[in-house]
């Protein structure tokens, strides 16, 4: 007779061996009906009207909708937890920024969400480089002068934020130019930027998608972007470390889903993400919006989130921010 543990153990095998059957035949005949990209940010910010443009062609690739759900708020943490607690069927994804990946976990003292441990990487699209705006009432045309302002009477000028790549830039140029800055927090970049053109706010960095059209409208003026090497969108900008020694931040986009995501969807969301970002057509409508398109497997991306999470800890560190 056959004791009742080897029943057991055989009856657990079973089961296991229909499950991954299961899943290979989901995998394979995925995806079936529409797709929710999750968004941690508002209708209009960067991350929304690219997200737009690439999934709407990724969704024509498999043959579904890509439905955009912005979930704003707390920092994007909002939308993170909501991923982190979704089935891993592939059809609830995650389009987001180092705000929710890379910033948040020495931001904030209580996380909802594990950045690595409840996502699968699936692909990075890109950066959207920030820069540095202010209300055209402002008489500065230039950072030195922006600086030399806010020394003359300190504790008069402030900056808004709406993420935590604004968040970061703001404190951090406080503290490399040694002046005083109020810091003014928003839900999201959108409301944020109106009150920088209203004149209650000061300034702000902001993503270049949602900024540059406000440039281009003369209700803002820019002044300088924040990656060390020149933008070659904004080519016309100096950069935040021609004035400011060191200042270097860059905003990172990237598609993620739930943990334990079989395999195979990977590879194939993968797949038609990257065909969609080397169109030239793409790539130049994505240039538009101020996104600068690429990508890579999932395993590079993998490694790119672990060390932009170095990266950000030691960024947070230096800008003197506590968690909140």
């Amino acid at each position: 007779m056959i004791g009742l543990s080897k029943l057991f153990f055989r009856a657990t095998a079973a089961t296991a061996f229909a499950v991954a059957l299961t899943s290979i035949a989901s995998a394979q005949n995925y995806p079936t009906r529409n797709i929710t990209l999750v968004l941690p940010f508002a209708a209009g910010s960067g991350t929304d009207t690219t997200t737009r443009l690439i999934g709407k062609e990724v969704g024509t690739a498999l043959g579904v909708s890509m439905v955009i759900d912005n979930k704003a708020g707390a920092n994007g943490s909002i939308a993170a937890s909501y991923v982190a607690r979704s089935a891993p069927d592939g059809y609830t994804l995650f389009v987001t920024t180092n705000t929710t990946h890379s910033a948040n976990p020495y931001l904030l003292k209580t996380m909802s969400y594990d950045p690595m441990k409840d996502f699968t990487p699936i692909a990075r699209t890109g950066d959207l480089p920030f820069m540095l705006v202010i209300n055209p009432e402002i008489p500065a045309n230039s950072v030195a002068e922006l600086i030399a302002l806010a020394k003359k009477e300190p504790g008069k000028y402030s900056y808004a934020s709406g993420s935590s790549s604004a968040i970061v830039s703001g404190a951090t140029f406080a503290r490399l130019a040694g002046i005083d800055l109020l810091h003014v927090p928003y839900k999201s970049s959108p409301p944020a930027l109106t009150d920088v053109i209203a004149g209650r706010v000061s300034m702000m960095f902001i993503d270049v998608p949602t900024g540059l059209p406000h440039v281009n409208a003369k209700a803002l003026k820019a002044l300088a972007v924040t990656t060390k090497r020149k933008s070659a969108l904004l080519p016309e900008l100096p950069t935040m470390d021609e004035t400011v020694k060191g200042f270097d931040i860059t905003s990172w986009q990237g598609w993620l889903g739930p943990a334990n995501m079989p395999k195979d969807m990977v590879t194939r969301l993968n797949a038609e993400i990257r065909k969609v970002i080397e169109r030239p057509d793409i790539k130049s409508q994505l240039a538009e919006r101020g996104m600068e398109a690429f990508s890579g497997t999932p395993e590079e991306f993998e490694a790119f989130l672990k060390e932009q999470l170095v990266l950000w800890e030691k960024l947070i560190a230096d800008a003197g921010i506590e968690k909140q």
